[in-house]
């Protein structure tokens, strides 16, 4: 909308005199809370007209003087008349456009307050949710400790291998109830298409058993996975292989490998 040719066409003025038709004052009523330019404008109107009713006093004084001045001359003057204005009606529209911008005002006030009231409500959810979440990941840690400080866990630290030298990882195997712990915060994440295998080895003959896949490595943040292995391990090993995990195990994508040292 082209609000200065708006302007400029006189239709506020004929709003404000109270000229138009009941559909065109309402049109232009909704177009006064879409665009605050023309609101200041209907208000400068406004103020113009209560200006122009203050100087209508004086120029009718003007009249009488300049028709005693002619009187000396014995010269038949026609009286004019000042133009009477319904000031009553610009009255009115100008009490009904207050009341119009108060209604609009506190209408946005109320819309304010409500979305303030959302938006803090939505956010005392979200705390709370960290705050139960931060509770749930102290239990698991509380828990992952107690499990790897145990005096009978077995600790396999697995080593980088071939080309993938700086690669690393941990096992932490508790026997009494068939889970290994992997600690895999020494390998990067899975490139797509890949996902990491992890292996259960016996060494003589050389047997590997699949342990799973882990697939969700990427989006964990702790990257401690718990694993089950029912295994006669003596070693275990760590593969990149294709999503949904191989038969056995790709020795050229062979990460990190560590033995069971010997219980004595």
């Amino acid at each position: 909308m082209d609000i200065k040719a708006y302007i400029e066409s006189g239709i506020l003025e004929l709003y404000v005199a109270g000229q138009l038709s009941e559909t065109e004052n309402q049109e232009i009523y909704d177009l006064l809370q879409q665009h605050p330019e023309l609101l200041q404008e209907v208000i400068e109107i406004e103020r113009a007209v209560v200006k122009l009713t203050a100087a209508v006093s004086p120029r009718a004084k003007g009249f009488s003087t300049i028709k005693e001045r002619l009187n000396t001359n014995e010269t038949k003057v026609v009286e004019l008349q000042p133009k009477k204005t319904n000031w009553i009606n610009y009255t009115g529209w100008a009490a009904s456009i207050l009341l119009a911008v108060g209604l609009f005002w506190t209408l946005n006030q109320k819309t304010d307050l409500e979305q303030q009231i959302q938006t803090a409500e939505i956010e005392n959810q979200y705390l709370e949710t960290q705050i139960e979440d931060a509770r749930a990941d102290l239990a698991a840690t509380k828990n992952l400790l107690n499990v790897i400080r145990d005096k009978d866990i077995i600790a396999v630290p697995l080593g980088g291998q071939g080309d993938f030298a700086s690669s690393f990882a941990k096992v932490y195997w508790n026997k009494a109830d068939n889970t290994i712990y992997l600690d895999a915060e020494g390998l990067p994440n899975a490139p797509k298409g890949k996902v990491w295998q992890v292996w259960s080895l016996t060494l003589n003959p050389l047997t590997p058993t699949s342990l799973g896949t882990i697939e969700d490595f990427n989006t964990d943040d702790n990257k401690i996975f718990s694993i089950a292995n029912a295994n006669k391990s003596e070693a275990f090993g760590i593969t990149l292989e294709p999503e949904g995990g191989s038969k056995s195990p790709t020795m050229e994508q062979l990460y990190t490998l560590g033995v069971v040292a010997a219980v004595p």
